[in-house]
């Protein structure tokens, strides 16, 4: 039986190293940030095995990386992160993004305090959990034609603005301005958008919430004030990605790839990480359809913010504008990118797989938002319900170490069924509820398979990207209610 020291090589406090020489076949060497007691949680978690495959893979550059917050997932680790060179095999791998493409967050500021909202939190989540749908299978109110689908799947959140859910600048503080390019609705299977025709404008389930928070701690005042935050300021947090449209994307495309691999005499040391060269008719397919599928969830978190405003401020007695509700940023944590690093000195272009990880970019970069570009993106790193979620904010040393990116969330340490056999709803609820923390679900199984001893600690997760210098934390949010799926 290996144990922990067998695997890893400790580079420092906040870096281990899988080399190798682990496993036959790797092209690279595996890179997992975590600090000593997390990587012994993620030994026992088999996903370092995963990093060690991903290092298999043709193209890869670098490093086969993964965030603290790595657990199991589907061929890659979520918590997984790795570019591939097009020039030297690179290829593109359904498994390296996962089911629920553009699986992200948004974050809104408002310009109440906690002594405005503390009296009015049950109403306001009561009207939440009324007007936004939620659940399995869910949805809503928006209908779309095949016309309209198609522009959903090239516009994202565009679509939305122009149809009057949002403002311009909704789109400006949206990573890629909320539409990838690359998108063609016509490599999207008919059966997919069946799945996405009514489902648009809807939180789904497992772990997509809708969150009103307490901005609790500011470590950076500067950066902060650059984003619209302040210590007891209440803001808002969505969560939720591609639906079933998505879902379905993944799907079709894991068959095409299984193929490919064969065509293309891929040798895969596990059968989940299926793909195909970038630059093949399958890679350029699959890009293709998973930027649709992107833009489709832009699409609706932008629906699902609107709805939120609207909500919120009809159990506030007030307009979203005098509230103050803004937009402060929206990030991927499910998606493959065409992006521009540097490699060896040398600008190259590369596919930067991200799944369950967010991009992170310094200031200066060229993809920030005017009003951010002296700071940084804002990273924004949801935790559980009975935790704290951060906003943090992206350090050039990511840029050299990660492709920009670091963690997406707590991550898991235990699976939705563990998590059904050790807690109960009553228990759950009422633990929440002496936090002062007002829950919603559509579903008690949905809510005991997230309760928050099935995650990581967030708070150590942060730390470990903040200490080894991937990003720096700006604020600590606490929740005070949430509308779970």
């Amino acid at each position: 039986m290996p144990r922990s020291g067998d695997v890893f090589q400790k580079i420092d406090e906040y870096r281990f190293r899988i080399p190798k020489s682990f496993k036959s076949g790797m092209r690279v060497d595996g890179l997992i940030y975590a600090d000593d007691a997390m990587i012994e949680q993620i030994f026992k978690d088999n996903a370092y095995v995963q990093v060690a495959n991903v290092a298999c893979l043709p193209g890869i550059v670098n490093s086969s990386l993964a965030m603290p917050d790595i657990h199991f997932g589907y061929g890659f680790p979520i918590g997984g992160v790795a570019a591939f060179d097009p020039d030297q095999g690179g290829i593109i791998s359904p498994g390296g993004v996962g089911y629920d493409i553009n699986c992200g967050v948004r974050v809104l500021r408002t310009n109440l305090q906690l002594d405005d909202v503390r009296p009015k939190i049950q109403k306001i989540v009561e009207e939440l959990a009324r007007e936004v749908p939620s659940g399995v299978g869910s949805t809503g109110p928006i209908s779309l034609s095949g016309a309209e689908m198609e522009k959903v799947l090239t516009q994202g959140s565009k679509w939305a603005v122009k149809n009057g859910y949002g403002e311009e600048k909704d789109v400006l503080h949206t990573e890629e301005n909320g539409a990838m390019d690359g998108a063609d609705p016509s490599q999207v299977s008919r059966h997919a958008k069946e799945r996405g025709s009514d489902q648009l404008g809807t939180l789904g389930s497992g772990n997509h919430f809708l969150e009103v928070q307490v901005v609790e701690e500011i470590y950076d005042e500067k950066v902060a004030n650059s984003f619209g935050l302040w210590k007891d300021q209440i803001t808002i947090e969505v969560h939720s990605g591609s639906r079933g449209l998505g879902h379905q994307v993944c799907t079709d495309y894991i068959n095409v790839m299984r193929q490919a691999a064969a065509k293309y005499n891929i040798d895969l040391p596990d059968k989940q990480l299926c793909c195909a060269p970038i630059h093949s008719p399958e890679g350029e397919r699959y890009f293709s359809a998973m930027a649709a599928a992107a833009n489709y969830a832009w699409c609706n978190r932008q629906l699902l913010m609107h709805w939120t405003r609207e909500s919120f401020s009809k159990a506030m007695g007030s307009s979203p504008q005098k509230l103050g509700i803004s937009l402060i940023y929206d990030i991927a944590h499910n998606i493959a990118k065409r992006e521009k690093h540097k490699v060896n000195g040398r600008e190259k272009l590369l596919c930067v797989h991200r799944k369950g990880a967010t991009r992170a970019f310094p200031a200066g970069h060229p993809a920030m938002p005017k009003d951010y570009m002296n700071v940084g993106q804002p990273v924004l790193v949801p935790g559980d319900m009975g935790r704290y979620s951060y906003v943090m904010v992206g350090m050039e040393l990511a840029m050299k170490e990660t492709w920009g990116s670091v963690c997406h969330g707590a991550g898991r340490m235990m699976s939705r069924s563990a998590a059904m056999r050790k807690y109960s709803v009553g228990q759950l609820l009422s633990e929440l509820e002496a936090k002062g923390i007002i829950v919603r679900s559509a579903s008690k199984k949905g809510l005991v398979e997230e309760a928050p001893g099935a995650y990581k600690d967030v708070r150590e997760v942060v730390d470990i990207v903040h200490n080894s210098g991937l990003a720096k934390k700006v604020a600590r949010m606490k929740p005070l209610g949430v509308v779970k799926g």
